[in-house]
């Protein structure tokens, strides 16, 4: 256990760090061990987690509940991604007792298959605003217990728009007949 919460603070960030440097190497085992494990976790004298509390929010997937699950659809990712890069920004972590909060922006960068040609593959960018949440395990190590990612939709820049002429149902303030836009 840890002596004081800048300590915890410290150890939750190296912690969400870790997770998502697993991911970049595409190191399956290395994320495991991220990710609490019930039975561990009782064996070393933590609190008894059902299975099913452990649960990642991928965006544009349902919730995946349970340590199985959640590990497959990190394995087809993994699989699935020939490069994947993260910048983290906005981070913010809060601790309370055993249990922490982050809040993040994953500035990703990630890649597919290479070309034919040996080449890079297309690079595609992206945001996704995450809440991880992590528990203290038996041992003192904090264990990531849930992940939820939602893509950040971005506007269009408004000087590529056009200026037009209203059409039938739109007002001229931006919205349409059915409210502002």
């Amino acid at each position: 256990m840890s002596s004081g919460p800048g300590t915890d603070i410290e150890a939750v960030e190296a912690a969400n760090t870790g997770l998502y440097e697993a991911l970049e190497r595409g190191d399956l085992e290395a994320l495991e061990e991220r990710w609490l494990d019930p039975a561990l976790d009782e064996a070393q004298g933590g609190e008894h987690t059902a299975d099913a509390d452990v649960s990642v929010v991928h965006p544009g997937w349902p919730v995946l509940t349970g340590r199985g699950e959640v590990l497959r659809s990190y394995a087809l990712i993994m699989a699935s991604t020939e490069y994947i890069q993260f910048f983290l920004t906005d981070v913010e972590i809060s601790v309370l007792g055993d249990t922490a909060l982050v809040t993040c922006t994953e500035n990703i960068l990630s890649g597919g298959p290479a070309e034919e040609d040996g080449s890079v593959g297309p690079l595609v960018g992206g945001l996704v605003v995450a809440t991880n949440v992590f528990r203290r395990a038996g041992d003192g190590t904090w264990k990531l217990w849930a992940h939820h990612g939602s893509p950040v939709l971005v506007d269009q820049d408004d000087s590529d728009e056009v200026d037009e002429e209203p059409e039938d149902g739109e007002d001229t303030a931006g919205g349409t007949a059915f409210g502002p836009s």
